[in-house]
């Protein structure tokens, strides 16, 4: 595998997730034939290496540039992926839905979720009443939908609110473990945190 095929990867997945089936197809056109063995374990080194995120979405995996050369514009998603993932399948929705609309002010839509690694079930399996669903008819919505433009979002696609009160300590703590991982991963932190831990502060 060379260089060129890693960058074409990147651009592949520059604005999009995909299957290995998906990326092979692309590869294929972009007249990359190799076997399908071959893309799974290279695709599964790239992301031992951190360079792409794999999300399941059943019944498949997909894959998600972490960072690119050019920084991808799904970037944040990638890396709220990859921390989502390590949550309970049933906190995942709630949590995400908390920290996109915190982040972006604004309702988060379906297509945003499902590139954070939220799937159908994890939305169909949360019972409780903290999330809404804004209202697709809304002129406010609509006008919405069209300001995002770095990423396609599909005109039925539904839009989540959240709504957090004392009740929903759990989700607060959680989404602020997160929020906290989030910010060591995106910012560098040479120079403020210590090499070697102090176990106590005197």
């Amino acid at each position: 595998m060379s260089e060129d095929l890693s960058k074409k990867i990147y651009k592949i997945l520059d604005k999009k997730q995909l299957s290995i089936s998906g990326i092979s197809r692309e590869l294929k056109a972009e007249g990359f034939e190799e076997h399908r063995l071959i893309i799974t374990g290279y695709l599964r080194a790239l992301r031992d290496m951190e360079k792409l995120t794999e999300v399941e979405i059943p019944p498949s995996k997909v894959y998600v540039c972490v960072k690119s050369e050019n920084a991808s514009e799904s970037e944040i998603y990638s890396v709220m992926s990859k921390h989502f993932q390590s949550l309970e399948p049933d906190i995942r929705f709630p949590v995400a839905v908390h920290i996109a609309t915190s982040i972006f002010e604004r309702p988060v839509f379906k297509e945003e979720l499902k590139l954070m690694g939220i799937n159908e079930s994890h939305i169909r399996n949360y019972r409780r009443s903290l999330i809404t669903v804004t209202d697709l008819a809304s002129k406010d919505l609509k006008e919405l939908r069209r300001s995002i433009n770095r990423i396609v979002i599909p005109d039925s696609d539904p839009a989540y609110n959240i709504a957090v009160d004392p009740t929903s300590a759990e989700i607060l703590l959680i989404a602020n473990t997160v929020l906290i991982a989030l910010v060591k991963e995106m910012s560098d932190l040479s120079g403020l945190v210590p090499k070697t831990k102090q176990v106590t502060l005197i």
